[in-house]
């Protein structure tokens, strides 16, 4: 790793756990049909080792253990980490970095990667690190952001944009990689080989509107807006976006799609 390399572990894991029990109670299980349908079509299965980067509080771990995966996760927050160890106490969960894995080379068959690596400070080198622990033969799936055209979920959280200070210049918006042509370049700059790109609906459901203010307010995104203008505005702002997605009997559910490419290492 080069000295001059971002790091961003510690600022997102400051971010992302700032409302552990809230992300994990009420947010998590919002993509939990990602988590599903990448681990059906990798195949995990007995025996699979198995690494998710970015792991949050466990939930996709916890599913492939389920499946029979020899399972480790990582995660620049500590306590989404404790979450996930409670949760799969078997498991081998980390506090780490994307572009510094402390896993020995080739250790994995499937790695993971939802809504996180595209965020490193360095992707390359976070990518290089991917490519070092994987085996050969190995897979990598990384899952993002849909196309936000129409997507109800696109702007919800979007509405946090007037509340936050304009992003850096070239900075990767949430959908920079929602193209299937521009995700499988994503990849394919880090000397994987893309075999699949395919789209989850993966809709948002909560049981009241509390439950949706805690959850959205326990994203990174939203504890930056947080921290600049205040729960009260964050809250308000959320509180407006899901009105127009609140059933009869008061549950909030509104549409999300989400992208997946599935790759291999490259053999030129």
């Amino acid at each position: 790793m080069t000295q001059n390399s971002p790091m961003t572990g510690v600022a997102n894991g400051e971010m992302w756990g700032h409302r552990a029990q809230d992300w994990a109670k009420y947010q998590e299980a919002s993509i939990a049909p990602v988590f599903d349908a990448v681990l059906d079509h990798t195949g995990v299965s007995e025996g699979t080792r198995y690494l998710d980067i970015g792991c949050g509080a466990g939930m996709a771990a916890a599913k492939a253990s389920a499946l029979g995966a020899v399972v480790t996760g990582l995660d620049a927050s500590s306590a989404l980490i404790d979450i996930a160890q409670s949760r799969l106490p078997a498991a081998a969960f980390h506090v780490g970095d994307l572009q510094e894995l402390p896993f020995a080379d080739g250790s994995f068959d499937l790695v993971t990667s939802f809504n996180a690596i595209q965020y490193a400070g360095d992707v390359a080198e976070a990518l290089s690190e991917v490519k070092r622990v994987l085996a050969p033969g190995g897979t990598i799936a990384i899952a993002t952001w849909g196309n936000p055209d129409g997507m109800e979920a696109a702007e919800v959280v979007t509405v946090l944009k007037p509340l936050l200070p304009p992003p850096p210049p070239n900075a990767p918006g949430p959908f920079a990689l929602s193209d299937d042509e521009v995700l499988r370049q994503f990849v394919e700059n880090g000397g994987f080989e893309a075999f699949d790109v395919f789209d989850v609906d993966s809709p948002w459901s909560y049981p009241d509107e509390p439950a949706a203010i805690a959850g959205l307010a326990a994203s990174g995104v939203a504890a930056k807006a947080i921290s600049l203008a205040g729960k009260d505005a964050v809250d308000e702002a959320h509180r407006s976006a899901i009105a127009p997605y609140r059933k009869a009997d008061g549950r909030i559910e509104f549409g999300a799609a989400f992208k997946v490419v599935l790759a291999r290492l490259s053999t030129e």
